[in-house]
C-alpha cells in the first residue's frame, strides 16, 4: 500500500507538470509590468547556494553522467526530479548507455519518443530513499514506471538487476546509486 501511495505522488507530481497545457497568456508578473522579463520555471530554476545540491544538480556535475543529463532534460523531468523528495534514482553511467545498441539513445532523444523516454527513465527511479546497508538480498522495489526491480548481495557487493551499485551519493532530496547498465523495464 505504502508503495501504490508513493507511486500516485510521484505520478501526480509528473501529471501536474505533464498536463499543464494552459495556452491562455500567463498574467503580467511585476517585473514585466517594471520593463524586464522573468523567465518561467519550475522548481530547477530555483537558485540556492547554500543548500546541499539534489539528484539533478549532482548529476549536471558528473562528467560520467552526461547522457542521463540529456535524458533527463528530453524527458523534461528535471523539475519532478529536483522536487523535495525523496527520490532514490540508479544513474547508469555515459559507459552505461554507450552498450546499448547502436541509435538507441539517439532514437530516445526525439520529441517523440519522450513517452518511451520517461518510462525508461521511471525504471530508474525509487520514490522514497533506498540506502544500500538496508538492501537485502532478494528484495524487491516497486519501481515509479515499468515494475520491479531486484536486490541481490553477493560478495559484499550489492547489485539491482544484476547490475552492481558502484556508488552511492546522498543529495538533499534522496540519493544517487551509480550503476554500469542501463536497466530496461521487463
Amino acid at each position: 500500500m505504502k508503495a501504490t501511495i508513493k507511486y500516485f505522488l510521484f505520478a501526480g507530481v509528473l501529471g501536474l507538470f505533464a498536463c499543464n497545457s494552459n495556452t491562455e497568456k500567463p498574467a503580467e508578473s511585476t517585473a514585466a509590468v517594471a520593463g524586464t522579463e522573468a523567465p518561467l520555471a519550475g522548481q530547477s530554476g530555483v537558485k540556492d547556494d547554500i543548500s546541499n545540491p539534489n539528484i539533478v544538480q549532482v548529476a549536471i556535475g558528473s562528467k560520467d553522467h552526461t547522457t542521463l543529463v540529456a535524458a533527463v532534460k528530453a524527458a523534461e523531468l528535471v523539475d519532478a526530479l529536483s522536487n523535495a523528495g525523496p527520490f532514490t534514482v540508479f544513474a547508469p553511467t555515459n559507459a552505461a548507455f554507450a552498450k546499448l545498441p547502436a541509435g538507441t539513445v539517439e532514437g530516445l532523444l526525439v520529441p517523440e519518443k519522450k513517452a518511451d523516454l520517461q518510462n525508461i527513465l521511471g525504471y530508474h527511479t525509487y520514490v522514497g530513499t533506498l540506502k544500500i546497508e538496508y538492501m537485502q538480498d532478494g528484495q524487491e522495489f516497486d519501481m515509479v514506471f515499468g515494475g520491479k526491480v531486484k536486490i541481490t548481495k553477493k560478495d559484499g557487493k550489492t547489485f539491482v538487476n544484476n547490475s552492481e551499485i558502484l556508488a552511492s551519493i546522498p543529495t538533499s532530496n534522496g540519493i544517487i546509486h551509480v550503476i554500469g547498465d542501463v536497466l530496461l523495464p521487463k
